[in-house]
């Protein structure tokens, strides 16, 4: 078992920065992969960011180059630092983690980019 537990949601205007921070209940290094992903309304959830085995980092098309995945070993967290926040990063983010063939999911934190 995983637990998450993220923070970090709020309002922001578009062009603004916000950072979200997810801290695990288990070791980093003991998990296959970690990241965020987002659900925006009326879509299916998807992935904003993404490591592998704590060696390559994918990112979703849209947050390239705006969004960068952090994880710190040692306080067992994980942020996602979001910049030139866009309207449609609205949404509410969800930290992930996979153990094995298991998913974990935290309880979410709403984003709000407002134009």
């Amino acid at each position: 078992q995983v637990q998450l537990v993220e923070s970090g949601g709020g309002i922001v205007q578009a062009g603004g920065s916000l950072n979200l921070s997810c801290i695990l209940s288990r070791p980093i290094f003991s998990l296959n992969a970690m990241g965020w992903y987002r659900q925006a309304p009326g879509e299916q959830r998807a992935m904003v960011a993404l490591m592998i085995s704590g060696d390559k980092t994918y990112y979703g098309d849209s947050v390239k180059g705006r969004f960068t995945l952090y994880r710190d070993v040692m306080k067992k967290a994980v942020w996602l630092l979001m910049s030139s926040l866009k309207t449609e990063d609205t949404g509410i983010y969800y930290c992930h983690a996979r153990n094995l063939a298991e998913d974990y999911w935290g309880q979410g934190t709403q984003v709000t980019v407002s134009s």
